[in-house]
């Protein structure tokens, strides 16, 4: 972040939180962090079960709705890896954020961090990578109508999912903003682009075959076009909520203080749009080494000191949705 955001992060912190309550605020646990993974694969593997036991379109909606919130769990275990808040290990983070979190959806820790910690240093400025991801905000009901119908049909996944591909093959350069941005070829033969893909995909190949794998040996193999599927459809969704609710419809994007929110989410909206806490946005900005399972904690300290008096906050993610059109 910028000299003055990092100050400004470091100041307020301490001016809610006290240094004993910082280090409760920033402890890890093994447990914790287990029981956070076990509840993501869990209820994909919930998903597989009812559209694999009880096969009709009611089921595969629901799986497919279920799967692509989860999808999005991986994604967030993959960013709390890169954080390394999730293990008290640093290898443990990166194994488990790889195979458990970004292999899964064809992502890397070791790509996404370097990336995802510029976001954290600029917040809101012109030079963070995930300004085109919240700006357009609100929009008109048709609009927003549009952009849901080419999550729901799969233009958005198969756009964002070919840039992935590119850039694994190190043709795009690694962004998750939509922009495309290519890299030279000039130089660089076909056996280079080969050996580097085989590099970049032998992780997400390895993890999405022994999910085929388990499908195959519970003789349902053709589950795993459901997880396919997912990422092409509702997991664009869950993103494109996600990411309104986090940055956009803010009063200042440039200031610390009003350009993350944090929204409370009900049962579905956690399913959908916020597992491991990462509804609680403005604390995981205000500290981002703090580990999701403490960042409840974290919040209810905040608020009965008065930090959302000025601090942004959202009951709920469907008024997120309606600030998002309200205005179009």
């Amino acid at each position: 972040m910028s000299e003055n955001h990092l100050k400004w992060y470091n100041k307020t912190l301490h001016q809610y939180l006290s240094s004993d309550e910082i280090k409760v605020v920033m402890e890890k646990s093994n447990l914790k962090a287990t029981l956070e993974i076990l509840h993501t694969w869990g209820w994909i593997a919930f998903a597989f079960t009812i559209a694999g036991l009880w096969t009709n379109p009611f089921t595969i909606i629901i799986a497919l709705f279920i799967l692509g919130g989860k999808q999005l769990a991986c994604a967030i275990i993959l960013h709390d890896c890169s954080h390394e808040s999730m293990f008290t290990s640093r290898t443990i983070n990166r194994f488990v954020g790889n195979w458990l979190g970004a292999y899964p959806i064809f992502h890397d820790v070791d790509k996404y961090r370097p990336y995802h910690i510029q976001h954290h240093i600029n917040t809101g400025l012109d030079n963070d990578p995930d300004v085109p991801l919240t700006t357009g905000y609100p929009t008109s009901g048709m609009s927003m109508l549009r952009k849901f119908i080419r999550d729901f049909f799969g233009l958005t996944g198969v756009k964002s999912n070919s840039a992935v591909w590119l850039m694994q093959l190190g043709i795009l350069k690694y962004s998750l903003n939509g922009k495309v941005e290519w890299l030279p070829l000039q130089g660089k033969s076909l056996f280079t682009i080969l050996t580097t893909a085989v590099k970049n995909f032998a992780g997400p190949v390895s993890a999405n075959a022994v999910l085929f794998g388990v499908l195959y040996a519970f003789g349902e193999p053709w589950l795993y076009l459901l997880w396919i599927g997912a990422l092409l459809t509702t997991n664009n969704f869950s993103l494109r909520v996600r990411s309104m609710a986090e940055h956009s419809m803010v009063d200042d994007r440039t200031d610390p203080l009003k350009n993350t929110r944090t929204t409370y989410a009900n049962f579905i909206e956690r399913m959908l749009f916020a597992p491991h806490n990462v509804n609680y946005h403005a604390e995981h900005h205000l500290c981002m080494g703090a580990p999701s399972y403490n960042l409840p904690y974290m919040h209810q300290l905040l608020l009965t000191r008065g930090f959302y008096n000025t601090g942004a906050l959202e009951k709920n993610y469907v008024n997120i949705v309606k600030r998002a059109v309200e205005a179009g």
